[in-house]
């Protein structure tokens, strides 16, 4: 019996992605598997809302998305602004730290967003020129959505770089790059896309690139090398390296089925969903741990009830009833739940299974 995946992912995924992988394996450089490489592109578009001829999935998790956009596009002492409210921002500054650059953090407390006041504050005590804002989308350790629209506005007045996190909230919720002024962004397959992890969705536009092309140093990662891997997935097809051909071909069918749907049915079942398991949350006594109007409807940070041994419920959730869930992070440890509702995974049937579970665990 397969199990039911609701923790922050890998979310479930649907039979025809399965099938698509399953299929004879072909060239890298086969002229069948190239289509696919160009559909997939053109697909990816749509769903991250953009024209940005570079987007493409990156060969490796959506760590390895975040990964080769900060070392193609940042330098050593170059200044650069992260919200700090969760795991994956802190994750970002770690990385910066790593490659020489000046990480000025906006610290809040985690299940908090950033706000615009905040971004401006920031840039304005940075002092000289900051290179980059980097924020978090979808914070999968908190449940917080990030609103998007003023940042990127406040980051273009500053000639700074906007690059975002959305490996939980693409196919999820809404990401509109080029209209929210996003120059670089990277997602994961494993969430929202319901497709097995292993690839990290990119997509970086001409004024990314440009600062990319005007680099004093060279890029430090020969593997995530953007100028090279473009040459790969762009017209002149040179050799870079070899593909993972099965889960592009995986990538590619989920992409279709999300399409097929529609964002906007996606979006709204995902809503719909959300607010189905915090009304039947809420008669458990269990509560959010962010603010309704900045909660993140695909994943759901709740507070563990008082007296409620959080690790116990999850090993019988997982065991009994072969439900998966997630602990908390970081600070977060032993004090929430996260709960998936991602992609194939936001059903409403789902959602009664869970509470079922739940009712009969507390």
């Amino acid at each position: 019996m397969g199990k039911l995946l609701m923790g922050p992912g890998p979310s479930n995924v649907n039979p025809r992605v399965l099938e698509a992988m399953s299929k004879p394996l072909v060239g890298h450089l086969d002229p069948d598997f190239l289509k696919i490489m160009d559909s997939t592109m053109e697909l990816l578009r749509q769903i991250f809302k953009t024209k940005n001829r570079l987007t493409f999935p990156v060969s490796g998790t959506g760590s390895a998305g975040m990964e080769s956009i900060i070392v193609n596009l940042i330098e050593p002492e170059d200044k650069v602004i992260v919200g700090l409210n969760g795991v994956f921002g802190t994750r970002v500054a770690d990385l910066l730290g790593r490659i020489g650059a000046e990480v000025i953090g906006i610290k809040k407390k985690w299940g908090e967003p950033i706000l615009p006041d905040e971004i401006s504050d920031a840039f304005d005590s940075a002092g000289d020129k900051v290179k980059a804002l980097v924020l978090v989308h979808a914070e999968t350790s908190t449940g917080v959505l990030q609103p998007l629209e003023e940042a990127g506005r406040i980051a273009r007045e500053n000639d700074a770089l906007f690059i975002v996190d959305t490996v939980t909230s693409l196919g999820g919720v809404d990401v509109r790059i080029d209209e929210w002024l996003i120059d670089a962004s990277y997602s994961g397959t494993q969430k929202n896309l319901s497709v097995p992890p292993g690839l990290s969705p990119v997509t970086v536009n001409e004024r990314a690139l440009e600062v990319l092309r005007n680099r004093k140093t060279k890029v430090p990662s020969w593997y995530f090398d953007f100028t090279m891997i473009e040459k790969y997935w762009g017209s002149e097809r040179v050799y870079h390296h070899t593909a993972p051909v099965s889960m592009i071909c995986g990538l590619n069918e989920g992409l279709k089925i999300i399409l097929e749907e529609g964002l906007e049915n996606r979006f709204k079942r995902h809503r719909q969903n959300h607010e189905f398991l915090k009304n039947e949350l809420s008669k458990l006594g269990i509560d959010y741990l962010v603010k309704p109007e900045y909660r993140l409807p695909n994943l759901n940070a709740v507070l563990v009830p008082e007296g409620i041994d959080e690790k116990e419920v999850r090993m019988k959730l997982l065991k009994e009833y072969s439900i998966e869930i997630g602990a908390g992070l970081g600070e977060l440890a032993g004090k929430v739940w996260r709960i998936g509702l991602m992609g194939e995974t936001c059903r409403k049937e789902n959602v009664e299974k869970l509470i079922a579970a739940l009712k009969k665990l507390l």
